[in-house]
Parts: structure tokens; C-alpha cells; sequence
């Protein structure tokens, strides 16, 4: 099976300062691929070099098996949908006409549609003729999602879709995630919630200082060693009623007394 897509060797420089260093790894269709790591680690910036919006200093991005820099612009926007961490929306603009933006190649009726479906699916359907200024931050990532989703891209990615948003909304968001890899779409996510991720991807990439320090399962990830050397933390990730659940302290309080 074809990646959907895949690194090699993938680095980045700005000036003297290294911002990601030899970063290899592919995603799968039907994949969901978390990855974490502390602030400053370059989790955003890797997702922006894979996608092509941010020059590498060395190495390659295949998108669907093909090198990047072949594949034009507007089929790149066909093949990958993108969610960028910063939620500003410039105009008030109602919300089922930001979602339609994520399907802006097809017919206007025909984007409206698919985008009240993913708004819906969002269980934000009743807010589709609402402008998003008013509207409150859960409800306006709720639908900068659902643009996401409109797109019904082969690989989507998104940067931080559950930050700062209530449990239950951080849960449906990686439901809805979890169920386009199901589809068969390749998924990636960033995400600071170490037991949110564990809980929702299949596999999980650990950056630390722009180099990757683990790739595997969740558990293999996210092992007691990898805690305490990438997070600080003394613990492990154990299974739970409601799944995988991260029990841990910061491991200088864990060594204290």
C-alpha cells in the first residue's frame, strides 16, 4: 500500500538554529498518527514541512508516493486538507459558508451541502447560518473543523484541534478524527494531551528538540523512560475503564520526600 505520506531525512534550519533534524516516517491510509512533545519541540513546524509550507533544509516529502514539489498547488489542495493551529477567523462570515471553503472546487450548492454535513456531524448543525464571531471558541474550532472535514482529503492534518476546549468537545473532535482514518484517510494530529492521544491514534510520534525520539504504539511511545527523558514525568500509561489513561507526576515531585 501506497503512503499517504511520507518523510525522509527531514530537516530544517532557520539561520544557525536547527528546528527539526533527520526526520523519517511514513502514514498509512486508515492511519491516525499523534504527535507530541513540549513546547518548542517543532511539532508544528514538521507539520508544515510535510505539507509543503515551510522549505526543508535537507530531505523529501512523497504526498500519495509522489514528490512534493511535483504536485501542483491546487492538487495539493485536493489531496491534503490542513488545520492550523491559530483559530482567527477574519470576517463574520456565517458558519456554514467557512466550513463550505474546505470543498470550494466543487458547486456552491454542492459545497453547502457537505459542509451542513460536517457541521452536523460536529453537532454544531444548528448553528450553520450563525456568524462565527458569534459564537464562542468551542463552537468557532467546532467549525473550522467541520472546513477540514469538508474536504474529504486523503491525508488530513491537524494542528492542535482539541486545545483548550472542554473534555466532552476535545472527545468528540478525535471521535470524528478517529472515524475519517477508519474511512481509510490518513490522519495526523498534534496534540499536548498525552492520554487524549494515547487513547485516540495508532501509533505516536515523540519529538524532543526537533528530532524524533520514539514512533511506535502508544504504550511503546509513550514508555516510562520516554516520559521521564521527553516530559519530566515519573509514570506510565495504564489501562483504564474509559481506555488508556496517563499516571504520572513530574518526576522531581515523584523523588521528593
Amino acid at each position: 500500500m501506497t503512503a499517504a505520506l511520507e518523510l525522509r531525512g527531514l530537516s530544517v534550519r532557520r539561520g544557525a538554529r536547527t528546528i527539526l533534524s533527520d526526520i523519517s516516517f511514513s502514514v498509512a491510509p486508515g492511519e491516525l498518527l499523534g504527535i507530541v512533545g513540549p513546547n518548542g519541540a517543532g511539532k508544528t513546524t514538521l507539520l508544515r514541512a510535510a505539507l509543503g509550507l515551510q522549505a526543508l533544509s535537507a530531505g523529501e516529502v512523497r504526498l500519495g508516493g509522489r514528490p512534493l514539489p511535483s504536485i501542483g498547488e491546487r492538487e495539493r489542495a485536493a489531496m491534503a486538507g490542513y488545520l492550523p493551529q491559530e483559530r482567527r477567523v477574519a470576517w463574520n462570515m456565517p458558519a456554514r459558508d467557512i466550513a463550505a471553503l474546505g470543498a470550494a472546487a466543487l458547486a456552491p450548492r454542492r459545497s453547502l451541502a457537505i459542509a451542513e454535513a460536517c457541521l452536523a456531524e460536529l453537532e454544531v448543525g444548528a448553528l450553520a447560518r450563525r456568524g462565527v464571531f458569534d459564537m464562542s471558541g468551542g463552537e468557532r474550532a467546532r467549525v473550522l473543523l467541520a472546513r477540514l472535514l469538508a474536504t474529504h482529503a486523503q491525508l488530513l492534518v491537524a494542528d492542535e484541534p482539541a486545545a483548550g476546549l472542554d473534555p466532552e468537545a476535545q472527545l468528540l473532535i478525535l471521535e470524528r478524527l478517529r472515524r475519517r482514518a477508519d474511512d481509510g484517510a490518513a490522519v495526523i494530529v498534534t496534540s499536548h494531551d498525552l492520554t487524549l492521544a494515547a487513547r485516540a491514534c495508532d501509533r505516536l510520534a515523540v519529538l524532543q528538540d526537533g528530532r524524533l525520539r520514539a514512533l511506535a504504539p502508544p504504550r511503546e511511545a509513550l514508555s516510562p523512560r520516554v516520559l521521564a527523558e521527553v516530559f519530566a514525568l515519573d509514570g506510565a500509561l495504564i489501562e483504564s475503564t474509559a481506555g488508556l489513561t496517563l499516571a504520572a507526576g513530574r518526576a522531581a515531585e515523584r523523588g521528593a520526600g
